[in-house]
Parts: C-alpha cells; sequence; structure tokens
C-alpha cells in the first residue's frame, strides 16, 4: 500500500486555536513512523493536480477567488472556519494533486489501495465557494477524473467523516455515474445539502450521542443496498475520524474498532465490485492522538 502525503502541507497556517493545524498531520506521521507503518508502506510525495481537472470540478471563478485572496504574508479568513496563508494554495492543489495521483496510480495497476494524508482538507468545497477548512474538493476532483478512465463506469465516495459532506454532495450531484455516501452527525454543520433526495445522493444523519453500534446499523442500512445497486469500480473515500467519542468538535462516540469496522466494510464491497480499489483522502480529526490511533486502524484495516 503506498501514502501520499507532503511536507507543504504544514505550511498551510490558520490563526491560532484553530482545530485545523499543521500539528494534526505532523502528529500524524510521527506516530506512524514511530509505530513502522511508514516503512511498511510506501510513502510518496505527490505533485500539484493539474488545473484542467480543478475546473472540471470548481468553477473558474472559485478558482480565481481563491488565487486572489492569496495573502502575500500572514494570514486572511474567506469565513469564520476558513483561513488562508502565502502557501495555502499551493496546499489544497497538492491535497488534490494526492487524491489524483493515488487514483491514477491504483487505476493503472500499481497499487490497489492507497491513502492520502493531506491536509487542507476537502469535502465541504463546493464547486463555487471554499468553506469548513476546506479550499478544494480533492475528493471530488478525483472521483470526477476518474470517470475518464476506459475501464471506469461508476465511482462510489463514501465519507463517514462526522460533518455532512455537502461540498462533495455539491459538486457531484448531476453526476449519476458517481455515488456518493455521507453519515454525520444531524443537526449539526453546515446544515446543507444534507436532505437532497435523488438516486446518486445517500445521506445517512445520526443524532447526537450515536455509538459505534447505531453507526454500522446505519451505514448498512442505507449504504449497502445502494452500494450493490451501484456496484461500483473504483471506492473512494473522505476519512474523517472527528466521530470519535475523544474529538472535541461533535458529539458521536466512535472508537477505533468502529473505524476499524467501517474500513473493512467498504473494502469488502471493493472487493466485491472494484477489484479491491480504494483510494482514502484525510478529511476531519481534530484530537490528535484519537486521530492518531484512529487512522492507525483505518490504514491496518485498509492494507
Amino acid at each position: 500500500m503506498r501514502i501520499y502525503t507532503h511536507p507543504e502541507y504544514l505550511n498551510h497556517q490558520v490563526m491560532d486555536g484553530h482545530p485545523e493545524r499543521p500539528e494534526r498531520l505532523s502528529h500524524l506521521m510521527k506516530h506512524l513512523s514511530q509505530i513502522g507503518l511508514t516503512q511498511d508502506f510506501e510513502v510518496v510525495q505527490p505533485q500539484p493536480v493539474p488545473t484542467s481537472r480543478i475546473l472540471a470540478a470548481h468553477s473558474q471563478s472559485h478558482v480565481d477567488f481563491l488565487r486572489g485572496s492569496s495573502p502575500q504574508e500572514g494570514i486572511v479568513p474567506l469565513d469564520p472556519d476558513t483561513w488562508m496563508s502565502p502557501a495555502s494554495f499551493c496546499a489544497a492543489e497538492l491535497a488534490a494533486g494526492a487524491v489524483f495521483s493515488g487514483m491514477d496510480t491504483v487505476l493503472n495497476g500499481a497499487q490497489q489501495r492507497v491513502f492520502c494524508a493531506v491536509r487542507p482538507p476537502g469535502h465541504h468545497a463546493e464547486r463555487d465557494s471554499a468553506m469548513g477548512f476546506c479550499l478544494l474538493n480533492s475528493v471530488a476532483i478525483a472521483a470526477i477524473a476518474a470517470l475518464d478512465h476506459v475501464d471506469v463506469e461508476r465511482v462510489a465516495i463514501l465519507d463517514f467523516d462526522v460533518h455532512h459532506g455537502n461540498g462533495t454532495v455539491d459538486v457531484c450531484r448531476d453526476h449519476p455515474q458517481i455515488l456518493v455516501c455521507s453519515s454525520f452527525q444531524s443537526p449539526y454543520y453546515p446544515n446543507r445539502l444534507d436532505d437532497l433526495v435523488q438516486p446518486n445522493i445517500v445521506n445517512t444523519p445520526l443524532v447526537a450521542g450515536s455509538d459505534g453500534k447505531m453507526f454500522r446499523a446505519a451505514l448498512e442500512r442505507d449504504w449497502l443496498p445502494a452500494l450493490e445497486a451501484h456496484q461500483p469500480d473504483i471506492v473512494f473515500i473522505s476519512a474523517g475520524f472527528d466521530a470519535h467519542v475523544n474529538d472535541p468538535l461533535a458529539d458521536l462516540r466512535l472508537v477505533e474498532d468502529d473505524y476499524r469496522w467501517v474500513t473493512q466494510f467498504i473494502g469488502s464491497i471493493a472487493n466485491q465490485y472494484a477489484q479491491g480499489r480504494v483510494v482514502s483522502t484525510l478529511e476531519g480529526g481534530y484530537d490528535l492522538d484519537a486521530l492518531a490511533r484512529s487512522v492507525t486502524a483505518h490504514l491496518e484495516a485498509l492494507a
């Protein structure tokens, strides 16, 4: 298995006290090194995603806005949650580049499964707007690009972040070949597009306090029949770990074994329909130790 990451991600700076801070990634990668996973898996630096691929998912005006908002120094807010520093747009291009490269690597047969240890996250970025810590929607960019491969007719994006993947729904809603399944605490941020009803969108709201048993039952109820009907040729994961019981931003009660279970659940679907092909990318997760342990469980199950 291969891990895509890049030191430039740490140069994306945010305001003091912001939960989506560089330490999320540095702590995670240090942990993976200490337990030997970075020795077991190939670690590769991606190239930035081609601009043409960004524009298949986002509007030109959005890209122009991000470039125009990038400061020469310091940090600037795009909204109360989402900030840019001089390196932020490059980091976002490299985050999308990791998922795009992972997709290409998997579809070309060089790897069966990859994990992208990236920041900033992407699943809140809509076609025309940045929000929720996210600038570019990395997973949606790669999923749309995957449809250009000769052996790909259908794609699935599975999002178990504690926050609804509104951006992925927005970008992919008009691509019936892309199934988007998102589980999330509700009612909770961002409270948009979480009630959209159409065949390729599966929204799975969970009440505050939901534990692993409730999470597993909901995914088997909602995701499994949708995936069996869709039969994807490649599976993408928006892997957010902020539904962990120790995470400071939300109120679900998942633990490491739940992340191991959902990864095995997704892997089984991929083995059945997608030749085992899975591209996973990091989204949320803000308690450093819980994030590190949860990603470890995810990687062990993914591999």
